[in-house]
């Protein structure tokens, strides 16, 4: 089969280019699908500069998430049959015309969605992005499902902030959360070009920040009344640790899912977190057991609401732009620019 391999097996983005491999053989479990797109996330990146090596077991393919169809089946596979449209979480290898997968990892693609939107969903609503930490690596922010309900246990009228707030993730992030009853969703992203698109987006957030010129803390206050936020999820690290604490509410809980400003705060006033009596916790995912992110697919409870970018429901997808997998060295410089409002997908044509 034809893949995405890197030259020298790591470098720029120059060095992607397609090549053949071996098919993948099917282990006890898994189905065999046949890729017709896949989504970008940033680890994708990290993966690519030989700064994040796939999991044990996995692919050293790129890529973790896509949409297709069931072309062949393993032994001791139950669930699916030969012809079912799919899409799926993966270790690696989604960068590939076809991908092996455990049948526990794929869920029904939505007929109302394309190829390309059923590619965006994965990564972004189940789990998340990956950033990188100039001091200890990439982390695994598993910020849309996971992290809101699973972790920082976000209840109906309480209020979110969110940062990367333009991001695929931050998108998910704040529609899940006003569907499932926040009161207030503050986002921030650091242009006003990502502002105003945020503001137009079918339920996004309700309040958005430019932290390079803001200061989000102050901007939390008035929005709630000098009370704060009762949930933040993270991805900066250093730069915004102060004002997180900052804008947390008594009993508040954040949740850190990436360092890409570092991870050593020269001073802090750890006061906050005994006051308040906060909650901090961090996460990964792509390391976690088969059987957690089995689990973490089985409990998801937003994919029924999700509808195409042009739909009518409370939950979008929302698309950035489409490659044809022979401009993919595009695609990775897009998300390296930054300049994506939602998510980066790839055609395999």
């Amino acid at each position: 089969m034809q893949a995405v391999l890197v030259r020298d097996n790591k470098g720029p983005a120059e060095n992607l280019y397609i090549g053949e491999v071996p098919k993948p053989a099917l282990e006890s479990g898994q189905v065999l699908v046949k890729v017709k797109a896949f989504g970008l996330n940033r680890l994708d990146l990290l993966q690519r500069e030989g700064k994040y090596p796939p999991p044990p077991g996995a692919s050293p393919i790129l890529g973790v998430e896509f949409a297709g169809v069931i072309s062949e089946l393993g032994p001791n596979t139950t669930k699916w049959t030969i012809g079912d449209e799919v899409m799926g979480l993966a270790g690696g290898g989604a960068y590939a015309e076809y991908i092996a997968i455990p049948q526990t990892h794929v869920m029904n693609k939505p007929s109302h969605l394309s190829w390309v939107e059923a590619a965006s969903i994965p990564e972004v609503f189940l789990t998340g992005d990956i950033v990188l930490d100039s001091h200890c690596g990439p982390v695994d922010s598993p910020v849309a499902f996971q992290a809101l309900f699973l972790l920082a246990d976000l209840k109906p009228g309480e209020d979110l902030l969110v940062h990367a707030g333009a991001s695929g993730v931050g998108v998910a992030a704040a529609q899940l959360a006003r569907t499932f009853g926040a009161r207030h969703v503050i986002a921030t992203t650091s242009t006003q070009e990502k502002i105003d698109w945020l503001k137009n987006i079918n339920n996004g957030p309700t309040v958005v920040a430019n932290y390079k010129i803001q200061d989000f803390a102050v901007v939390v206050k008035e929005v709630t009344n000098n009370r704060g936020v009762d949930v933040v999820v993270d991805f900066v690290g250093q730069s915004h640790w102060n004002q997180n604490l900052d804008a947390l509410a008594l009993d508040g809980r954040m949740v850190m899912l990436g360092l890409l400003s570092g991870a050593d705060v020269a001073s802090a006033n750890i006061g906050f977190i005994l006051r308040k009596r906060l909650r901090i916790q961090g996460s990964t995912l792509r390391s976690r057991s088969a059987e957690y992110q089995a689990d973490l697919i089985r409990h998801e409870r937003a994919l029924h609401l999700i509808t195409a970018q042009t739909g009518n429901g409370t939950v979008r997808t929302y698309i950035h732009k489409v490659y044809p997998w022979t401009e993919i060295h595009a695609a990775h410089k897009e998300m390296e620019a930054n300049n994506n409002s939602g998510k980066i997908v790839v055609e395999i044509v």
